[in-house]
């Protein structure tokens, strides 16, 4: 053996051995499946009024072509309302709209909603470091094993309207939850509509800050829109929007979503 050579007769040069290992790796990626381009991934994120408190009909309960949900069990299911399982309460919300009128705009895909939303939640929870932030990554993750993530969908602020100390960093903190998504997703600038609180609910103090926080974010960050509530009715409690609101949001959203993705 030359001197200096400290490797075993029976170890293969270090180029065959890299050689070996792209091979290896080139045949496991053969085997496994790899995610559809063709299947259109929607983050659903929030409190309640993403979740959904509307009262479920008929209409909501059939199943669509094209529209499914990454349900409890991390299984994609046909999407029909509830399509989230915060709380027993879950009932119509925007998201199964919004994913009819998504494959509506495009017959070649299908459209999966990932929907991670948590009725009663702070805004400092879905931080990158936050629990619910955490937990849906985690779900996000499982899905873009299947597909593509698009897009978020984001409906919140009643929970920081209260008290000026939350809503007057409410901004830094979407900003900053807007760009660990992205991070993370690997998504570059993914695409996020956001949307104005009931114009019914009045209870809260400082709501006009988060509103405009939320309103702003178009003009501050690339890819991102606003969906406004006028004309939009409560459900009865000056809280959560009824069914027929839900759907409208959906539709919305829906619009603002397909005008970002072009």
């Amino acid at each position: 053996m030359a001197q200096g050579c400290l490797l075993h007769p029976s170890v293969p040069p270090l180029n065959k051995m890299r050689r070996i290992v792209l091979s290896l790796f080139v045949f496991i990626a053969g085997i496994l499946p790899a995610a559809d381009a063709n299947f259109h991934l929607y983050l659903l994120i929030g409190q309640s009024n993403m979740a959904g408190r509307g009262k479920i009909e008929l209409q909501d309960k059939v199943a669509v072509p094209r529209v499914l949900m990454l349900n409890k069990a991390n299984e994609w299911v046909s999407a029909v309302d509830p399509i989230h399982f915060d709380k027993t309460i879950a009932g119509v919300s925007l998201g199964r709209t919004f994913g009819i009128e998504m494959a509506k705009a495009n017959k070649e895909v299908k459209i999966g909603l990932i929907p991670c939303a948590v009725g009663g939640t702070p805004i400092r929870r879905w931080q990158q470091q936050g629990d619910l932030y955490r937990a849906a990554l985690k779900r996000a993750k499982i899905a873009q094993k299947d597909g593509v993530i698009k897009g978020i969908l984001w409906h919140q602020g009643e929970n920081d309207s209260g008290k000026e100390e939350t809503a007057k960093i409410y901004e830094q903190q979407l900003h900053a939850m807007v760009n660990a998504w992205r991070k993370d997703l690997n998504g570059g600038n993914i695409p996020i509509v956001v949307g104005e609180m009931g114009r019914f609910y009045k209870r809260a103090k400082f709501k006009h800050v988060v509103d405009g926080a939320l309103k702003a974010l178009p003009g501050k960050m690339k890819h991102a829109a606003w969906v406004s509530a006028e004309g939009l009715e409560h459900k009865g409690d000056v809280v959560h929007f009824n069914a027929a609101g839900y759907r409208e949001l959906g539709k919305r959203y829906a619009a603002k979503m397909q005008a970002l993705l072009k």
